[in-house]
């Protein structure tokens, strides 16, 4: 199993805190917007005699209603094509495994959310790499690149839309392009997305659900914890219209028995969060991005895409080594008592060599936080013993 970049050095925060350091975490996508109310007061209300096992694809309440809240999205699905599972990591699990065998290889467009590393060795499965460049801000590449990986192992391509850890988002025009590959190669397409309500600058989320023709290829991947500030209820989605996929995945849905009841309930009611709560979610979310972005860009040296999705962002950085400097910055260096903590790009490439003066922002904090953690990164590369600036 690979090492999280994106908790792996949480040992040395610790150590920060313990000698009296503020640690801004960038790190992790842990989201401080409340959850919304209608969900926390549906959990508080729960009368249950006794906490009893759900059905396997989950309550069957909570598939009708998700099935109406994808509808709002034009995502055509029913109750007995939802699955609800233990967060969105076993969502990708359960894709993995009944997708694809043991030596069987999925297409991932790299950088990609670093899991899709741990559960594809859980699974046996290999990912095969192709490289999005930052300087075209991590743009899906050319179909030709696709083709150059498929062999007769290749059984799917995954994607995440809007992307964690890149924050791009795919147009219609870059999914009809899979869309083709799909076709021609008769392979399953997995889509991570569950930033589906954070697009700005009034860009268009598009699903792979949306495209005709692949009922039977598609694989929706989704979860609660991003959209409503909900990762400690563990409840994600496995979404598909093949039948066969389905039937499969249940049986390691009734292996491990069911989800969690009480993620359930709060999400079931969540659905009926008001608009206005997502409106000044996604405002906030846009204040934030614009001031890592901005403040990078005018950093000497360092490059910044201005994502249009999720709540992350990529950075290049004049840094000889993503991991030895994200470490650094915890262990040796702080100003006015205070440090911030990003996670090493390289820990979401499986290209060796990639990533290494990279480093992935969760621009999860309330702006001042965010101002001070700019200015520590600001203040730590004029200092970084490996700084690649001439």
């Amino acid at each position: 199993m690979p090492a999280s970049p994106i908790r792996k050095l949480v040992p040395f925060s610790d150590a920060a805190k313990k000698r009296g350091i503020k640690v801004y975490h960038l790190n992790i996508g842990q989201p401080d917007i409340a959850s919304p109310q209608c969900g926390l007061d549906a959990v508080k209300k729960a009368d249950l005699p006794l906490i009893e096992y759900s059905h396997s694809a989950g309550i069957l309440s909570f598939r009708q209603k998700l099935s109406e809240y994808y509808k709002t999205y034009g995502i055509d699905v029913n109750e007995n094509e939802i699955i609800v599972t233990n967060g969105g990591s076993e969502a990708i699990l359960f894709a993995f495994m009944t997708c694809l065998d043991p030596g069987d290889e999925v297409i991932v467009t790299e950088p990609f959310y670093a899991n899709y590393s741990g559960f594809a060795k859980l699974a046996g499965v290999k990912t095969v790499p192709i490289v999005s460049k930052i300087e075209n801000g991590f743009a899906l590449p050319p179909i030709e690149e696709f083709d150059k990986k498929i062999t007769p192992k290749t059984k799917a391509i995954l994607i995440c839309n809007p992307n964690n850890p890149t924050g791009y988002l795919y147009s219609e025009e870059e999914l009809n392009v899979l869309a083709q590959i799909v076709k021609k190669h008769d392979l399953f397409l997995m889509a991570d997305e569950v930033y589906r309500e954070f697009c700005y600058d009034n860009c268009q989320y598009h699903s792979v659900m949306h495209l005709k023709g692949l009922e039977d290829n598609v694989i929706l991947l989704d979860s609660i914890s991003k959209r409503y500030s909900a990762c400690g209820c563990r409840i994600g989605m496995f979404v598909t219209k093949n039948k066969n996929v389905y039937a499969a995945a249940m049986k390691a849905a009734q292996a491990r028995l069911s989800p969690p009841t009480y993620g359930q309930i709060f999400g079931e009611a969540a659905i009926d969060a008001p608009a206005e709560y997502f409106e000044q979610v996604l405002a906030e979310y846009t204040k934030r991005r614009n001031i890592v972005v901005d403040s990078i860009n005018k950093m000497d040296g360092c490059l910044c895409p201005n994502p249009k999705g999720a709540f992350y962002a990529v950075a290049r950085l004049p840094i000889d080594n993503a991991d030895k400097f994200c470490q650094w910055l915890l262990e040796e260096f702080s100003i006015d008592g205070k440090t911030v903590m990003l996670a090493p790009a390289t820990g979401f490439y499986s290209t060796p060599g990639s990533g290494t003066d990279e480093v992935r922002i969760s621009y999860v904090l309330k702006e001042e936080d965010l101002h001070e953690a700019m200015h520590c990164l600001e203040e730590a590369l004029k200092v970084y013993p490996g700084s690649t600036r001439k």
